[in-house]
């Protein structure tokens, strides 16, 4: 059963009780999940813990700029632990092949996430629906445990907070929000470097597969959708996870309430990506399609071909849009 207040002295007394540590986040990681996992390896390092630190696929490219990024495995296959923690991952299957593993061969499951879809799996939940980020999270247990932050940890809760509030400029920003980024800068993390660095940064192959996919989009009483091919990705030379920021620049048009990325992956899959201005709640729709999320950003994976795909979650997100507006007028 999932704890509704954040479990922090069971948390901290199986991590003191430990010695083996390993920490997890989501596949197709981004910078919450980067930050929230570094932010939490750089306190258990400092307490003498011998910690592994795994993600499928290891940290993207445009992430590696956090400083210990390099230390986190792209897969894990051996040893034994005391204690597993996972963050930023709103379900088991989130957490890939290393969480699986992980789960398998740990005592100790620690479950630290901000999702409100999280299904509460693990043994000790950390789990804060209203915070902004898996990053706050993290920073509120070092202050339970009344650690000192040290620059790198800032550096990497910072990275996190910017990119999940996408600059603070989302709805759920509070002046608490501000008041943690203005402690994580005090303790040395640089804003302008980490905004550059994941805000104000596009490549090449992210701007050629938006060209391919803006030829699909499509626009119906404030429901806008796209789809990607793997001939886009393909030709864009685009050779990591993600639409490099379709959904989310598509939810900006002013006549959108809803955006929505289908793209097809190379398994008969198609991974789904929704995005939604304020009183309009995606995060529904992706638990009903097996996926999880925010009310504002969320996401699934559907067997099957992009046509299917597009069948299934039209009509569903053109209910949320309608809904949505229902409430408003």
């Amino acid at each position: 059963m999932i704890s509704t207040e954040p479990q922090w002295r069971q948390a901290a007394d199986a991590i003191a009780g430990a010695q083996r540590i390993l920490t997890v986040s989501h596949i197709a990681p981004d910078g919450d999940a980067i930050g929230s996992l570094l932010g939490m390896r750089s306190y258990l390092l400092s307490q003498g813990k011998e910690v592994t630190s795994a993600i499928d696929g290891g940290v993207p490219p445009e992430l590696s700029f956090v400083p210990g990024s390099d230390a986190i495995l792209p897969r894990i296959n051996s040893g034994s632990f005391d204690v597993m923690i996972a963050l930023d991952s709103s379900d088991r299957e989130r957490t890939g092949s290393a969480g699986t593993y992980g789960m398998a061969h740990s005592r100790r499951v620690i479950n630290l996430d901000h999702h409100p879809t999280n299904t509460g799996y693990g043994d000790i939940h950390l789990i804060v629906p209203t915070a902004v980020a898996a990053t706050e999270i993290v920073f509120d247990f070092l202050f339970f445990l009344r650690w000192d932050l040290q620059p790198d940890a800032a550096y990497a809760l910072l990275t996190g907070l910017v990119t999940d509030t996408q600059g603070f400029r989302i709805s759920a920003t509070s002046s608490r929000t501000l008041e943690i980024a203005q402690k994580l800068m005090a303790a040395g993390a640089p804003l302008s470097e980490i905004m550059a660095n994941t805000l104000n940064r596009r490549t090449f192959a992210e701007l050629a597969l938006w060209r391919r996919a803006l030829g699909s989009v499509r626009l119906d009483n404030g429901l806008v959708y796209a789809a990607i091919t793997q001939e886009d990705v393909k030709q864009s030379g685009l050779g990591r996870p993600g639409d490099g920021g379709l959904v989310s620049y598509l939810v900006t048009l002013e006549e959108a309430c809803v955006s929505v990325v289908f793209k097809e992956l190379p398994n008969a899959e198609v991974e789904v990506s929704f995005r939604a201005k304020p009183g309009y709640d995606v995060a529904s729709l992706a638990l009903s399609l097996g996926g999880g999320g925010h009310k504002l950003a969320s996401g699934c994976t559907l067997a099957g071909s992009l046509e299917a795909a597009r069948a299934r979650v039209l009509p569903l997100a053109h209910h949320v849009v309608a809904d949505g507006k229902s409430k408003h007028s």
